[in-house]
């Protein structure tokens, strides 16, 4: 039996990287999936069976809301949200502007209470429902040069405990996967010399892959995890 056999899902910032391996995952293990991406779908993705594309700015309480009319109206349902879109802007607080701070903040957590709102009421009338949204390392332990991504993560660890509480006696759970140092586009940014540093610290000695992050997000969305939530499980491979 699939793990998300029935389950329909909603995966925010699901066109590259993180967002793409859990979409493929998800409807590997059976689910129905839509996927968003602030632009258009890339062709390799665009025939996955069970999975539609919805472009939708996700800074825009509106924009998550058509999100989630359009699940419904397909599928009819929604078991599981994952708010895994996000972006940084990496500067040393000296130099950071205050538009570098306010996108940061919306994209990476504004988002993540649009998107929350917009499916709770389906969640509610259904009496069930997981909510997982990607946090980071950097969320828990601060990281020079991320004031503005630290706080923005470490806003969506104190939003799902409390959502967890409001939502848990209907069987709504809210988790959070903290990944470390993945390889993904925003990481592949960096010299060679600071991931070999970063590497030197991790206890697998290795970085990270994108379908590491998927897997723990496959048992969040399961019901594996059914007595689970208001958690946040850290995927760094030992940092």
């Amino acid at each position: 039996m699939q793990l998300l056999e029935n389950k329909v899902a909603i995966v925010t910032g699901g066109t590259r990287g993180i967002g793409r391996a859990i979409v493929e995952t998800f409807v590997r293990e059976g689910a129905k999936v839509v996927f968003t991406g602030r632009s258009t779908c890339p062709d390799e993705m665009a025939n996955i069976e069970n999975a539609l594309f919805c472009q939708a700015d996700i800074v825009s309480f509106a924009g998550a809301q058509k999100v989630a009319d359009f699940t419904l109206e397909k599928f009819g349902r929604i078991d599981i949200l994952v708010n895994n879109a996000g972006a940084n802007r990496d500067t040393l607080l000296l130099r950071m502007s205050e538009e570098d701070w306010d996108d940061i903040i919306a994209t990476d957590l504004k988002s993540v209470f649009n998107y929350v709102k917009a499916v709770q009421p389906t969640m509610l009338k259904q009496r069930a429902g997981s909510i997982i949204s990607t946090g980071s390392v950097v969320g828990i332990g601060g990281n020079a040069g991320q004031a503005n991504y630290a706080a923005a993560k470490a806003g969506i660890i104190g939003f799902s405990k409390s959502i967890a509480k409001e939502l848990g006696s209907r069987n709504i759970r809210c988790n959070v996967v903290a990944p470390g140092l993945i390889d993904t586009l925003m990481t592949q940014k960096l010299p060679d010399e600071a991931k070999e540093a970063i590497i030197k610290g991790i206890a697998l000695r290795r970085i990270g892959q994108a379908q590491d992050v998927a897997n723990v997000m496959l048992f969040l969305a399961s019901d594996l995890a059914s007595y689970v939530t208001g958690q946040v499980i850290v995927c760094d491979g030992g940092m």
